[in-house]
């Protein structure tokens, strides 16, 4: 009785730890869509004004769960997959670094949309993300998602890789 439990946690524990990597797949689609969202939301055709209230709106998402999930890496994912593999430290400030670009990048669109700014110069500070998040994402898939499918962290979601 007791090893047929014993069977039963292991398997409970590996669907955790396996659904570590789905997370951040899932959380990268996600914050992929809010992007496109914005994106279109620049592409609409509208006037000026209005693509910069509409952007204000995606953007203020867009923003927020990008930054949410790297704080959320930084605060708690980050310090446990060093823990378990001290040899990743290089990879882990890299993306460290990645988050802090990504961070001023998202700070100069936020003061774009605030002040208005023309369509195409919205459009400029948006692909400009893009362009480092999407690379920052694949290097991290890359590197960390067979680490994620063994990594035994205890904290939720949420506090692991942001509010989405």
């Amino acid at each position: 009785m007791r090893h047929s439990l014993r069977r039963r946690v292991t398997e409970c524990d590996t669907t955790r730890l396996i659904a570590w990597s789905d997370e951040l797949r899932a959380v990268h689609t996600r914050i992929r869509e809010a992007l496109r969202i914005t994106r279109d939301a620049l592409g609409d055709g509208g006037s000026p004004a209005q693509a910069g209230r509409d952007l204000l709106i995606y953007c203020h998402g867009f923003c927020a769960a990008l930054d949410g999930h790297h704080r959320g890496e930084d605060r708690a994912l980050f310090p446990a997959i060093e823990e378990a593999r001290p040899d990743l430290a290089p990879v882990l400030r890299a993306l460290e670094r990645d988050h802090s670009m990504i961070g001023h990048l998202l700070g100069g669109l936020r003061d774009a949309v605030e002040r208005m700014a023309s369509p195409a110069e919205l459009s400029r500070h948006v692909e400009g993300v893009a362009a480092i998040m999407e690379n920052h994402f694949r290097y991290e898939e890359r590197q960390l998602l067979e680490i994620l499918e063994g990594l035994e962290l205890h904290v939720a979601v949420e506090d692991a890789l942001g509010p989405l």
